[in-house]
């Protein structure tokens, strides 16, 4: 293992210059503008996967390819195999007035590289591949095979990745999967997440007059949609957050005394934590403290607000139309379908016949939850223990990744989430970036990792 740790060391200035191409490379699933740019970016980790040594392919779907790397295998090996998966695609960089510096011009500013997807997920995705690197460039034997999994589609939903893995289910048969596309609280404090919440995510639309009209005309005789959506909306969570839709947490999992003792022992400054988000003091559903809140509570969130006239000075309209971009995050034992069919019904309910009321459908995933326990598991925190230097914790995520669902429906197995990000690393917002100390720690530990779960 020394050379491997000590080819780390070696190569960090260029594994810097590589994440710094990588981000350079604009791959905006969500904008059909960006399509090009999603193949460049697919391209470019082929190719990056097959200089290192890696077999390497390019697997079409109906949108975005699917990046397909494998480690040299030897004849009936008996070895473990593992897969690795990350996402090339990023979400939208704007509003672009509060990024420092460009998005896609990769900024180093002391221990940290700004630009969109440095954190989520290029950087963390490519810690991995620069761990198997060293293995190969030193003619160290890895102690697993390992496939590599890069998709395009992770920040829209990957909706086509699940059809791949059951195509592909055969050549894909293997022991567990890794993902880093989570977070940790601190450099000091590496750790395992055994949690994520799931989503459901839709659109509302309300429908009022076939034009819009002059306020003064019919205002108090025509129902104002963008108001009608605004009381629609205001009706589904109590003052403190808790969503009042009925039914909504009748299959949520409670936590356990243990459970809440563990996510206590993590240091967090509510005051601290208020300020560097610039609001005058956090919230939340009462009973429960911010980090539960964040990682073991469901939610309902409005996403974007959108209806009437929206430039310089007034305009004295009543819009014809108001729509609003909502998803909820789920908790265990929580159902998709299940939540959004009751979300569906309780607004049919509430709206008022004044009014037409449109319900676009998006993407949804199922939470997840892994026992810390069992083997793999342990090997990971070990992993993670000597890489960081100091002892892991075990946390639940806010986030959601939908397809590790489909690795446990499909492909019969946990994944271990070996997140690499810090809390201030601003995933979806302006200024994002990713540690370099936490890219380099991170190599180490996808470097012990393999032996860590070869021994189990």
């Amino acid at each position: 293992m020394k050379a491997v740790l000590d080819y780390l060391s070696a190569h960090t200035t260029r594994f810097i210059e590589d994440l710094c191409a990588y981000v350079r490379i604009p791959s905006v699933s969500a904008q059909p503008e960006h399509a090009s740019d999603m193949q460049r970016a697919a391209e470019w980790i082929r190719d990056h996967a097959r200089g290192i040594g890696l077999e390497a392919d390019l697997h079409p779907t109906p949108g975005n390819p699917i990046m397909v790397a494998r480690t040299p295998r030897k004849p009936s090996s008996k070895r473990p195999h593992y897969l690795v998966y990350g996402h090339y695609d990023v979400q939208p960089p704007e509003p672009f007035e509060l990024w420092k510096t460009p998005p896609f011009e990769p900024t180093k500013r002391g221990r940290s590289l700004f630009g969109r997807g440095a954190s989520d997920n290029k950087g963390q995705h490519l810690a991995h591949l620069n761990a198997v690197e060293a293995y190969l460039k030193t003619g160290t034997e890895l102690p697993c095979d390992l496939t590599f999994i890069i998709e395009g589609e992770e920040e829209i939903g990957s909706s086509h990745l699940a059809a791949f893995l059951k195509a592909k289910k055969k050549s894909l048969k293997c022991d567990g999967v890794v993902i880093s596309d989570t977070g940790i609280p601190s450099l000091k404090q590496p750790a395992l997440t055994c949690a994520l919440r799931g989503i459901v995510a839709f659109e509302i639309k309300v429908l009022g007059p076939n034009r819009d009209l002059h306020s003064g005309l019919f205002g108090g005789s025509v129902d104002n949609p963008a108001m009608v959506l605004c009381q629609l909306l205001a009706q589904l969570r109590n003052p403190r957050g808790r969503i009042t839709i009925p039914g909504f947490y009748d299959e949520v999992v409670k936590l356990t005394p243990s459970e809440r003792r563990q996510m206590a022992r993590l240091p967090f400054d509510e005051k601290q934590e208020a300020k560097f988000l610039g609001v005058p003091e956090l919230f939340g559903e009462k009973g429960y403290s911010a980090l539960e809140q964040r990682g073991t509570r469901p939610t309902l969130e409005i996403n974007g607000l959108t209806s009437g006239y929206q430039g310089a000075g007034s305009k004295t309209i009543i819009p014809s139309w108001a729509s609003a971009k909502v998803t909820c995050r789920l908790v265990p034992d929580q159902k998709p379908t299940v939540i959004r069919e009751r979300i569906l019904q309780h607004l049919w309910t509430l709206c008022p016949t004044t009014v037409e009321l449109q319900i676009t459908l998006a993407h949804g995933g199922e939470p997840y939850l892994v026992s810390s326990e069992n083997p793999q598991a342990q090997a990971a925190l070990r992993a993670l223990r000597a890489a960081f230097g100091h002892e892991p914790v075990l946390l639940r995520e806010g986030g959601s990744i939908p397809i590790v669902n489909d690795f446990k429906k499909i492909l019969g197995v946990d994944t271990l989430l070996l997140g690499l990000a810090l809390p201030d690393d601003n995933a979806h917002s302006p200024n994002e970036k990713f540690d370099l100390d936490c890219y380099a720690k991170g190599m180490k530990m996808g470097a012990l990792l393999w032996q860590e779960l070869a021994s189990r």
